[in-house]
């Protein structure tokens, strides 16, 4: 079908835009595993990548840390910011850290409540914390924003969580990336809405590779993404074959990834998960 991302395509550029996911290590052993697949990730001249932030917070000083290393690497690195939880001021002297470091990009996100947390925090909604940091620091950073084709876990309908992604692209947010998914239908019609909404900001695939079927059942689970039966059927088949698993996730998202590319879809943002096997092999497997 004809979509409206190849207006996108055509509006934002004519090459992909690649980038990179990173989470915060939590010692040195794994802060050298990230380093080293950032090294060999290098292959892909990702646009920038990101670091992300715990429920409330709670990897702040891990965040920045990571940030530092990679933007020592010579990425344009880009912390997570979550407003939950934290106040106007507390915000504030972080976005002052990351301007005075020289960051000129962040991923604006609600967060989520870490458990056994109290206050919720100055601002309730991502739309507010982009507002703010707009109003903070102008135009200094480029600001990402989340998108959930298949739709938030706690949204009412997806009209609901259409509007509030509008409102958070409306706030000033430059533009967006996905909750991974394996339907890239939901993909195009979500940028399609959103299109008709007036959104003419990228929309980048968030793309999760595939190695182990008990992991990824768990984070979407949590984060609501939907594994089409039949991948899930196969995966389950593989049982303890590691070797199988991962093959098979390969093809499935590898074709996933080229249907995005081919539909228009801007770039692809991999979640790497600190790894660069299985992302380089996706990334090398692609009609550049």
């Amino acid at each position: 079908m004809t979509t409206s991302n190849e207006a996108q395509a055509n509006q934002y550029s004519p090459e992909p835009i690649f980038s990179l996911e990173f989470f915060p290590p939590r010692d040195d052993a794994s802060s050298e595993r990230m380093l080293q697949a950032a090294t060999a990730l290098g292959e892909l001249s990702p646009r920038f990548v990101s670091v992300t932030f715990g429920a409330g917070g709670s990897t702040r000083a891990g965040t920045l840390a990571a940030v530092t290393s990679l933007r020592a690497q010579g990425y344009d690195a880009a912390p997570h910011l979550s407003c939950v939880g934290a106040s106007r001021a507390e915000l504030r002297d972080l976005l002052t850290q990351y301007r005075e470091l020289g960051i000129r990009r962040v991923v604006a996100l609600r967060g989520d409540m870490p458990s056994g947390m109290g206050p919720m925090g100055d601002l309730r909604y991502a739309s507010e914390l982009v507002s703010f940091i707009r109003a903070e620091t102008g135009d200094w950073f480029h600001i990402e924003v989340a998108a959930y084709p298949e739709s938030h876990p706690q949204a009412r309908s997806p009209d609901d969580d259409l509007k509030h992604f509008v409102e958070k692209m409306q706030a000033g947010a430059n533009s967006a990336i996905t909750q991974y998914f394996f339907n890239a239908d939901a993909y195009f019609d979500f940028a399609d809405r959103a299109l008709a909404r007036g959104v003419t900001q990228p929309i980048v695939p968030g793309i999760m590779p595939i190695t182990n079927y008990s992991q990824l059942a768990r984070f979407s689970d949590m984060c609501g993404t939907e594994i089409p039966r039949w991948i899930r059927l196969r995966l389950a088949s593989f049982g303890d074959d590691r070797a199988s698993i991962r093959a098979f996730g390969h093809d499935v998202v590898a074709g996933l990834c080229q249907t995005l590319l081919d539909g228009g879809a801007p770039g692809l943002h991999f979640y790497t998960m600190n790894q660069a096997e299985s992302t380089l092999g996706l990334w090398r497997s692609l009609e550049h």
